[in-house]
């Protein structure tokens, strides 16, 4: 018999032969999570195991987002739905309603310390209910005018890397309570990303202590830096409260003027989700430089300098601190 032939034969034995069906691979978790900064977190504890769908994405404001009609779909074909809680996101009630999921709603700040909004802050909030009140009657219950649905808690928590340990134990738990068969993987996951937190967190420290006490003042667009504050000792100051959605009047924004002469601050800079007419507008009234750009509510799409969690950290104390010292 030829080659050829030999070939042939060998060919159509092997062809004839019964082909064992293939092990169908596990289904990954289907995950939404609300915005860029908890994906992120899902991703680096879920791995290959969780499919991820981020509603507000990167540079995205979740404080005005408003969902599509996809959204309540994806959101209704969820195993897992990963929140920020406190609440942070208006829109969120409304969206779970209308997509009748049976997925856990999963607020990562439970159990967390939770920091209290300012009493001027407070105050801002009075001011605003005074001046805005025929559109309080108009506005839907729950997402209001203004920053009155953020309650009394300041729901940027994910500012201290603190909070976000406990953000990623929360997902973990999530993701082994979803899927059992993964729950060895997520946790190994999870520990991995903590001693990487863990890294950044002494970094941060690191470098505020570099930063004379004196020069911890610095200026940004809105109250989102509580938590960092607390953690690390950098004092903000902003025109607008804990919301996007809130508007600094005339005087808020004369009377911020006037504390950043007393408090001799340091910096100013704009924010990724913000306008920046405001803050140029204060920094041209100060003598203040805009120091550059930072990382609040979202994180910078993949091209950008905060396109994960520790990335965006690393770029905003970096970003301050240079606008600080000069460097």
């Amino acid at each position: 018999m030829s080659r050829t032939l030999k070939l042939a034969a060998v060919i159509g034995a092997l062809t004839s032969l019964p082909i064992a069906p293939s092990v169908a691979a596990a289904e990954n978790l289907r995950v939404v999570a609300s915005f860029s900064i908890i994906a992120d977190f899902a991703k680096n504890v879920g791995g290959d195991r969780v499919d991820i769908v981020t509603l507000v994405g990167p540079n995205g404001d979740a404080h005005v987002y408003e969902p599509k009609p996809a959204d309540a779909a994806t959101v209704g074909s969820a195993d897992v739905v990963l929140v920020n809680g406190l609440p942070f996101e208006g829109f969120l009630q409304r969206l779970v309603e209308a997509s009748a999921t049976k997925a856990p709603i999963v607020e990562l700040t439970k159990g967390g310390e939770v920091l209290r909004k300012t009493e001027e802050e407070g105050h801002h909030d009075q001011d605003q209910a005074a001046e805005g009140g025929e559109k309080h009657a108009a506005a839907e219950e729950g997402h209001e005018e203004g920053h009155h649905h953020h309650g009394e808690s300041d729901p940027h928590a994910w500012q201290s890397v603190h909070n976000a340990e406990l953000y990623v134990k929360n997902i973990a738990d999530a993701f082994c309570a979803a899927d059992a068969a993964g729950c060895d993987t997520y946790q190994a996951n999870a520990e991995s990303y903590g001693q990487q937190l863990e890294a950044l967190e002494a970094e941060i420290k690191a470098a505020v202590a570099e930063i004379p006490e004196d020069k911890r003042t610095i200026i940004t667009s809105h109250d989102a830096y509580g938590y960092f504050e607390h953690e690390y000792g950098i004092k903000f100051l902003a025109p607008e409260g804990v919301s996007t959605e809130s508007e600094a009047s005339a005087s808020d924004v004369a009377a911020l003027i006037k504390q950043i002469r007393q408090d001799k601050a340091s910096a100013i800079f704009v924010e990724n989700v913000t306008n920046p007419r405001l803050i140029e507008q204060i920094a041209s009234e100060t003598g203040l430089k805009v120091g550059g750009e930072l990382y609040s509510d979202a994180l910078s799409d993949k091209n950008g300098p905060a396109a994960t969690y520790l990335e965006m950290m690393r770029h905003n104390i970096t970003t301050i601190k240079g606008a600080i010292l000069g460097s």
